[in-house]
């Protein structure tokens, strides 16, 4: 369910709201991929997980952009 309710988030922000947080989740996942080489194997969930928002805004910004 969180899903579903973080896409209706996404899917109420503007173009501009939806770039920011890309920049941001861009900058996580960076963070985040030092943590992983350094040995901090709780980060591997946390990764996989921004990975997963991150597609899903991508996806809303072309739909977005399509239309």
């Amino acid at each position: 369910m969180k899903s579903a309710e973080q896409t209706k988030k996404l899917r109420d922000m503007s173009v501009d709201e939806l770039s920011r947080r890309q920049t941001e989740m861009d900058e996580q996942i960076f963070r985040l991929r030092f943590q992983w080489a350094m040995g901090q194997t709780e980060t591997l969930n946390k990764m996989r997980e921004l990975r997963k928002d991150r597609a899903r805004l991508l996806t809303i910004m072309r739909e977005k952009s399509n239309g």
